[in-house]
């Protein structure tokens, strides 16, 4: 199993900020953003990792990531990452398609850096025994409409997928965790380009679910998607919180 990060490009949610930053790179209380995924995967035993940025701020992860001290000896093991340049902003299925070399006949785990979780323990145990073609996990949120959004059955199979509904049929929004069998590649060879001129992985998704083979796991722990200002203040205070209570 190998693991692709997405950390590129800049999101206009929120400039001027990252018209100089890129945002795995801003705080997140006392860590970086980008920190907090990376214990994540490490946790699951992945050690091989594929980063994806845009040109302008592969140095910037570099110079962060090269020394890997504080995770060497909280962790006591070897980590391999290499980096890798996603050209321009055409989202997240192509990023998937740059590590289709890296991965070669592994499996793979998907993830944006800006997925904070209070706990990973259910993602951190289908990573370990993951034996489907494809995995997403899903939470409910009061805004689904800024989503992909799933409605699944009692057994965890998704029934339908929906990319930022105007009338949504859950509330269950998608994360940005997704685990894929070596098909996924295959999948994304004729992708069309979406109507936002982007290469959606909701397409990748779709592919797996008309084949009866996507499977959704209901987070029941929080989630925090740290794309605004806002949303990274909660995230930074519930942490911070957290540090009170240890």
């Amino acid at each position: 199993m190998k693991w692709i990060i997405l950390a590129g490009w800049f999101w206009t949610r929120l400039h001027p900020v990252t018209k100089a930053v890129n945002k795995h790179l801003l705080p997140i209380y006392n860590k970086p953003m980008i920190y907090y995924p990376l214990e994540t995967l490490i946790e699951s035993w992945i050690d091989k990792i594929m980063l994806i940025t845009n040109p302008e701020n592969v140095s910037n992860f570099i110079d962060l990531l090269k020394s890997w001290e504080e995770f060497r000896e909280k962790y006591k093991r070897p980590i391999q990452i290499v980096y890798a340049i996603q050209p321009k902003p055409t989202w997240i299925a192509h990023g998937l398609w740059i590590a289709k070399d890296y991965v070669g006949v592994e499996n793979c785990v998907l993830m944006l850096w800006d997925n904070l979780f209070e706990n990973s323990i259910e993602i951190k145990k289908e990573i370990m025994n993951f034996s489907w073609w494809a995995t997403i996990f899903v939470k409910e949120v009061e805004d689904p409409k800024r989503f992909g959004v799933a409605e699944i059955d009692w057994n965890g199979v998704v029934l339908s997928l929906e990319e930022k509904p105007q009338n949504p049929k859950t509330n269950l929004a998608v994360t940005w965790v997704y685990i894929y069998d070596n098909s996924c590649f295959e999948k994304s060879i004729w992708q069309p380009l979406s109507e936002r001129w982007e290469f959606e992985i909701t397409y990748i998704n779709e592919l797996y679910r008309m084949e009866g083979n996507l499977n959704a796991i209901k987070l029941s722990w929080r989630w925090f998607d740290t794309g605004t200002f806002d949303s990274m203040l909660v995230a930074s205070n519930f942490i911070k919180d957290l540090k009170d209570i240890e």
